[in-house]
């Protein structure tokens, strides 16, 4: 299942308490700069949101599972994933609910028919292929972003094959649904996926295994 764009990303000084039925999807924009410190101002604000969160005032140890994916063994009852393109970055919580999420520039200059027919299934290739020149990027930007977002969900890698999922995408070069995925990964009908836009000219999607919850956009005040 896909829902429409979400846009809206309330400010919030605060953090809220995450109920057992929601996801929390942050947005933080940190200043511009080398990946190392983008990356380390992004660690630091998800140390501090693991705390809120978890109710505790040291910050976690992080750890990498084996195709990356981190965790906190303290908090074993709180899942997060992050992903950042320059210096924004999204992070996502829920509780007992592993998830994924990816965001990618949109203005990136990409050979979109090489890349589609180098990574996914033929259908999206075929269907990017007959969009205009001028959506194909973003077109390809917004399958890359939900194809990623459901393999950091299943804690996998880009090894598991991003052909290995198809998505339906329809005239204007939108998603309009998970057509296909690997049987190992579960039916169609049990993953939910968002697709993001949390700033003019990035592209970015949430995507989770199980039953409905309520996604709660909230930007961060560095």
């Amino acid at each position: 299942m896909t829902a429409p764009d979400a846009t809206t990303f309330v400010p919030c000084a605060a953090v809220p308490a995450l109920a057992v039925d929601e996801i929390h999807v942050w947005s933080l924009a940190t200043a511009p700069g080398p990946p190392r410190a983008i990356g380390a101002a992004a660690r630091e604000v998800l140390a501090s949101l693991l705390c809120a969160y978890a109710g505790v005032g040291v910050a976690p140890v992080i750890e990498r599972g084996e195709h990356g994916k981190p965790y906190a063994p303290a908090l074993p009852e709180l899942d997060f994933n992050l992903s950042h393109a320059g210096p924004h970055v999204l992070l996502a919580f829920a509780r007992r609910q592993p998830l994924g999420i990816d965001v990618e520039r949109g203005e990136r200059r990409l050979a979109v028919d090489e890349l589609a027919g180098r990574f996914f299934t033929a259908n999206e290739a075929d269907a990017l292929a007959h969009l205009p020149a001028a959506a194909r990027t973003a077109a390809f930007l917004a399958l890359w972003t939900h194809k990623e977002a459901v393999l950091k969900a299943l804690g996998a890698g880009l090894s598991f094959g991003l052909d290995r999922l198809e998505f339906a995408v329809d005239a204007h070069g939108h998603i309009a649904g998970l057509r296909a995925i690997a049987p190992e990964a579960g039916a169609c009908a049990d993953w939910r996926l968002l697709a993001l836009a949390p700033a003019p000219g990035l592209l970015g999607a949430l995507a989770w295994r199980g039953p409905p919850r309520t996604v709660r956009l909230l930007a961060h005040a560095c």
